[in-house]
């Protein structure tokens, strides 16, 4: 059945992006956008092999229980997914509404920090943890969102700079809340002391989030230097 598009999210360089339904549910249409500066065909290899781990990945977060878009249907081969809408508004705006308590916005950070460690707990990083990838919902649960750059990692480098991405996002564009990143750390931190040490993956360890919180602090200390 065909997806019946009714507004347009994002046009961004690497993909054209709609909401509408499909199968009668709400869904959103992501259209890989050719790069014309590239070779056709190797745009062409280039764009299946990212739409195929984005779906790969996402496939497996939510059989884990991960907060993150199902995928629905996948053509890779004229770039085309149909995915899950997720309930919610994104963070950012949120973060520069007037119409939110403090007490919900602390909810949503605490809560978002929670499910950035449970997809940490899985060896996978996101890639672009911006406030407009994490979508919270009426009762402050987050939802994340455009996988496009996530990978399989075991690096705790790449752990941290996921955090540090968010870290400088929170502290640039959203300066009226000073304590968001500390907040959102708080929930990042308390979520394993709720599960308990991750679990061992295929590929190896993934690094506990004290591990993760420290390289985030060297990665803070890193750019602080060469800035």
């Amino acid at each position: 059945m065909a997806f019946v598009p009714t507004e347009r999210l994002h046009l961004g360089a690497e993909a054209e992006v709609w909401a509408g339904t499909w199968m009668g549910l709400d869904a959103v249409r992501k259209l890989r956008r050719p790069r014309k500066w590239r070779h056709p065909d190797l745009d062409i290899r280039l764009g299946y092999r990212r739409m195929m781990s984005e779906s790969r990945l996402l496939i497996r977060l939510k059989r884990r229980g991960v907060n993150v878009p199902a995928v629905w249907d996948l053509d890779p081969e004229s770039g085309r997914i149909i995915l899950e809408r997720m309930p919610g508004q994104p963070l950012i705006e949120i973060l520069r509404s007037d119409g939110y308590s403090q007490d919900f916005i602390d909810m949503a950070l605490r809560n978002t920090g929670a499910l950035i460690r449970r997809l940490h707990r899985e060896a996978i990083t996101h890639g672009d943890l911006s406030t407009n990838n994490i979508l919270v919902d009426e009762n402050a649960n987050p939802s994340l969102i455009d996988f496009g750059l996530a990978a399989i990692d075991y690096e705790i480098e790449r752990f941290g700079i996921d955090l540090h991405v968010i870290d400088e996002i929170l502290g640039a564009s959203h300066p009226d809340h000073k304590a968001a990143i500390d907040t959102l750390l708080e929930g990042y931190a308390s979520e394993e002391e709720r599960l308990g040490s991750p679990p061992e993956q295929s590929g190896g360890a993934v690094p506990t989030s004290q591990q993760v919180l420290k390289r985030l602090e060297d990665v803070r200390s890193r750019v602080r230097y060469h800035g």
